[in-house]
């Protein structure tokens, strides 16, 4: 009878762990639908829920959300038709609170939201589903044609299996590009290099800033500066006005470039495995579209790059990968330029981007932090916001445009993850990909017998050694690096300001004194430095 027993009850811990399972997928739960008239047809996308205490006016849940913001919840959508509820529940991954049932139970505000993706058939054979930039900056939460519905409030339970049905019912409208007005001219194109490979038509544009008087000096013909940054409509900076209409101010063109990608609101300027030929767009397309339009002196000692941050970035690696064409970039705060400090991540050597692994505990590692060391946010926290708000690198958000810039293909075509996005466990097999595409320092480094006759005396660095997301470190390490080469030595300028944050820099100002003395010494012989210099 004991062995009868035995067999008889054998099955009971498969019941158990099926019963625990079912639970499991029970508990709180969101149908979030879209209407008809937000959008006739079927999405293929992503659905959020945001919940928040409060929200009023611009201060929806939406809005209030971020790495350190309010709860998102997000699940992809295939083809799903109009009235169909999407579900959202306890298994839907979302930061900062992972799981709806730890949400306490109360009364919140809450929000639906609809991210509508687009097909792209690539050159490459490839076939992905990404968010196609409506000329807003890649920016989710604010890109024509989306779809939201208003703040509603509710009272939760967690341990309710009760429905929670949302509509989004209104679309973002399109957006209202400003005229041109003053000096302020501005130009957009199809970039037919981009269409062919993503197989949807890919824009390009640019924002001019002209010269006080520009049209009263038709004899006159200027450097240009190119101004790289995140995606905007408006002007390029150039400090007080004052200054720019003032005796004696070198004259020149200011400009920013948009290239956003499915991906971020800016390509990097570079080409890329995920990102395609946006470095070729540029230079093919757009840089001689704004050269052929405005009277600039259109050589290499006279086009000149700047930028801060992904702008500093991209103006570094610019003069890099396209040494003879400019003629000197001031890089301010650049993103991580030996990703021997990726942020702080050693991508070579860590074997976790969110965790140091000590004998006997782990440590967290912040992200982001004040001159002071008081830390705002943690490596954790900003990629599984990103991850919540898109998997596969989808999420518009800065971790996710490194890997589709920096990083190859997966094999559906999508960026192959640096390290995984949940856990933080990294991979060596990128990491040596990035080490050999877009370490600027490694690439600098090794290449110097070709590259150094061409860069010794055009780049310069600039920034705070107490930058906000650690950047210095990695501006450390080139600074080490320039001062061992030799034939030529490096004759830049490479400055850190003590307990300054990011981004610091020079002022436009500052640096277009920098700018002219620099093409003033290395201009050859015969070029024309006086009819801009009224």
């Amino acid at each position: 009878m004991a062995l009868a027993a035995a067999v008889l009850l054998a099955p009971l811990p498969m019941a158990r762990a099926q019963v625990a399972a079912a639970q499991a997928g029970a508990g709180p739960k969101f149908e979030v639908s879209f209407s008809k008239s937000a959008h006739a047809a079927p999405i293929t996308g992503r659905v959020y829920v945001a919940i928040s205490r409060t929200s009023n006016g611009t201060r929806t849940p939406i809005a209030q959300t971020g790495e350190t913001g309010s709860p998102l919840f997000g699940q992809n959508i295939e083809n799903l038709a109009a009235g169909t509820p999407a579900v959202i529940d306890g298994r839907t991954f979302g930061h900062p609170v992972q799981s709806l049932r730890d949400i306490p139970a109360g009364e919140y505000w809450v929000q639906p939201f609809v991210n509508v993706y687009t097909k792209f058939a690539r050159a490459d054979g490839k076939t992905v589903w990404l968010h196609m930039d409506q000329w807003e900056g890649q920016n989710w939460k604010t890109s024509p044609g989306n779809i939201f519905g208003d703040p509603v409030k509710i009272t939760y339970n967690p341990q309710s299996t009760t429905p929670i049905k949302l509509v989004a019912d209104k679309v973002i409208p399109e957006i209202k590009v400003p005229a041109d007005s003053g000096n302020v001219r501005r130009i957009k194109i199809q970039s037919s290099i981009l269409s062919k490979w993503w197989g949807a038509p890919i824009y390009l544009g640019a924002v001019v800033l002209l010269p006080k008087d520009y049209d009263k000096h038709p004899e006159a013909k200027y450097p240009i500066v190119y101004n790289d940054g995140h995606f905007s409509l408006r002007a390029p900076g150039v400090g007080s006005t004052p200054f720019w209409n003032a005796d004696g101010t070198p004259r020149m063109i200011i400009v920013t470039l948009q290239h956003p990608s499915p991906y971020y609101d800016d390509s990097y300027g570079v080409n890329s495995a995920n990102n395609g030929p946006f470095g070729d767009a540029i230079m093919q397309e757009l840089i001689p579209e704004v050269e052929k339009k405005f009277r600039v002196i259109g050589q290499p000692w006279a086009r000149l790059l700047t930028g801060g941050s992904t702008g500093g970035w991209i103006s570094l690696a610019k003069q890099v990968f396209y040494p003879d064409f400019y003629g000197g970039t001031w890089s301010l705060c650049p993103d991580g330029v030996d990703f021997r400090y990726h942020q702080i991540v050693n991508v070579y050597s860590d074997t976790n981007a969110y965790w140091f692994q000590k004998e006997w505990t782990r440590i967290e590692r912040p992200t982001q932090r004040k001159p002071d060391g008081n830390i705002n946010a943690m490596m954790k926290d900003e990629n599984w916001f990103e991850l919540t708000v898109g998997d596969k690198s989808r999420s518009g958000g800065q971790w996710d445009i490194w890997e589709a810039t920096y990083g190859p293909s997966d094999a559906e075509g999508y960026p192959q993850r640096i390290w995984d996005k949940r856990t933080g466990k990294i991979d060596p097999k990128v990491a040596a990909y990035w080490k050999e595409h877009y370490d600027l320092r490694n690439i600098i480094e090794t290449n110097w017998a070709t590259l150094g006759p061409k860069l010794a005396n055009k780049m310069n660095v600039y920034v705070g050694d107490q930058d906000s997301y650690y950047l210095n470190m990695g501006v450390h390490l080139l600074d080490e690096s320039l001062k061992k080469l030799s034939a030529p030595k490096f004759a830049g300028e490479i400055v850190f300001q003590p307990m300054a944050p990011h981004c610091w820099g020079p002022s436009m100002n500052e640096l277009m004194i920098k700018m002219t003395s620099h093409m003033e010494k290395f201009a050859p012989a015969g070029a024309d430095l006086k009819s801009w210099r009224y």
